[in-house]
């Protein structure tokens, strides 16, 4: 006997799945060599012999040119960065977007691979980490930050701090907090067909996501380019916005925590 063919909606719900476990399998590896490879950054320049002595001479020679090529690695750990701070909390929207793709390929639609509309959110966060590349090298050249990436100004670090909080409690915030927390929203109402299409969501959706977070991506001068702790605390709190029923309230709750401790250090100083 010839076994019937699988129903359609069946064959779909299996398409849908794989597609979820590629999706998944391949944002938890990148994200994974991201963390390794600040990690093992940080461990490098803390480990290496000699280090206090040499950042000592540093600072007291006065801040260096960068050269081209290191300016090209400070723009490179800073984007590695941002995808394994970033990219987990992106996962449900690029989720939807393939299974929506993948519900109008069946329908005779043009596919397009979910990795063009990552592509596009990455690059936005591409453009934030070159701003702050060009960041650090002013604080550098202005003797704010150390040669281990560290803020040596208390004013500039309390200001950011108070200015981050202030801007988690604006509607500003929340507008682009909301959008990233609706991928089917955003997915169905910003929909564009093509290659381009997909890259050109791929853009609106990292915006979105860059005006709810940039200050607090911004807050990496404050505790430490290289401290993964710091990094790994930022991450949590973007995802747990982005992702929990309560997530506004912590980002709230989370405000008012950065406004007091910026207050602090201001009033040390």
């Amino acid at each position: 006997m010839i076994a019937a063919p699988p129903d359609r909606p069946s064959l779909l719900a299996g398409l849908l799945l794989r597609d979820r476990i590629t999706i998944l399998t391949a944002l938890i590896g990148v994200s994974v060599l991201a963390w390794t490879y600040m990690w093992l950054l940080a461990r490098q320049m803390t480990d290496a012999p000699g280090m206090d002595a040499m950042v000592g001479m540093a600072m007291s020679a006065g801040p260096q040119p960068w050269s081209a090529l290191h300016f090209a690695t400070m723009l490179a750990m800073w984007w590695v960065m941002m995808v394994g701070m970033m990219l987990p909390s992106a996962a449900p929207t690029l989720l939807t977007f393939a299974a929506v793709n993948r519900r109008r390929r069946t329908r005779g639609r043009p596919f397009v691979s979910t990795a063009v509309f990552a592509a596009g959110y990455l690059a936005v966060w591409g453009a934030f980490s070159l701003l702050a590349t060009l960041a650090q090298w002013g604080l550098e050249q202005a003797r704010m930050m150390s040669p281990m990436m560290e803020m040596t100004n208390p004013i500039v670090g309390g200001s950011l701090l108070v200015a981050a909080g202030l801007f988690q409690l604006t509607p500003l915030k929340n507008a682009c907090l909301d959008k990233c927390r609706s991928p089917l929203a955003f997915v169905l109402n910003h929909w564009r067909d093509g290659r381009a299409g997909a890259f050109a969501m791929g853009l609106g959706n990292g915006t979105f996501c860059l005006g709810c977070c940039w200050l607090l991506m911004a807050l990496m001068f404050v505790g430490g380019i290289m401290n993964i702790l710091w990094m790994a605390a930022l991450t949590v709190v973007v995802f747990i916005e982005k992702l929990f029923p309560f997530g506004h309230w912590i980002g709230r709750a989370g405000g008012l925590a950065m406004i007091g401790f910026g207050a602090a250090l201001l009033a040390r100083i």
